[in-house]
């Protein structure tokens, strides 16, 4: 299996590098962008992007699924983690007006919209500050506990 999937490795990163002398060059891109952009060798490397990507997702996902299942324990943490996670965004959601932004951004998109962009900003500060606690809460008592 090792073998196998090295050989495809050294297949694809060849066609990779076939593909990139295929690509046009600076001129031809800036004289024709549109032209550039539909190159068939361009659109033959986004698929192999595409390819290695979902082979990627689908295989980390099947290995994260498995070893999930496979330990109870894991399973409890890992449903813990996302209520808490789910609980987190809820609260965000909540706590969002639909103008936490800028006059600049409202003319842009709607409410529901800019509520949206709220909640991602209240999850990114909530989470921050409880990995930041969580970095000096245990660090603070290591201090103090000798």
């Amino acid at each position: 299996m090792n073998k196998i999937v090295k050989i495809a490795l050294i297949a694809i990163g060849l066609i990779g590098a076939v593909l990139w002398f295929m690509l046009p060059s600076r001129a031809e891109s800036e004289a024709d962008p549109a032209g550039a952009a539909q190159n068939g060798a361009m659109a033959a490397m986004f698929m192999i992007t595409y390819l290695l990507l979902a082979i990627a997702v689908i295989f980390s996902l099947g290995f994260a699924l498995k070893n999930m299942f496979s330990n109870p324990q894991g399973l409890k943490k890992t449903l813990f983690a996302v209520g808490g996670f789910a609980l987190v965004a809820v609260i965000s959601y909540v706590m969002s007006s639909g103008t936490d932004v800028g006059e600049k951004y409202m003319a842009m998109s709607d409410e529901a919209t800019v509520k949206k962009i709220g909640m991602g900003l209240y999850v990114f500060f909530i989470l921050a500050a409880v990995a930041v606690v969580l970095m000096v809460v245990p660090s603070v008592k290591k201090i103090f506990g000798k």
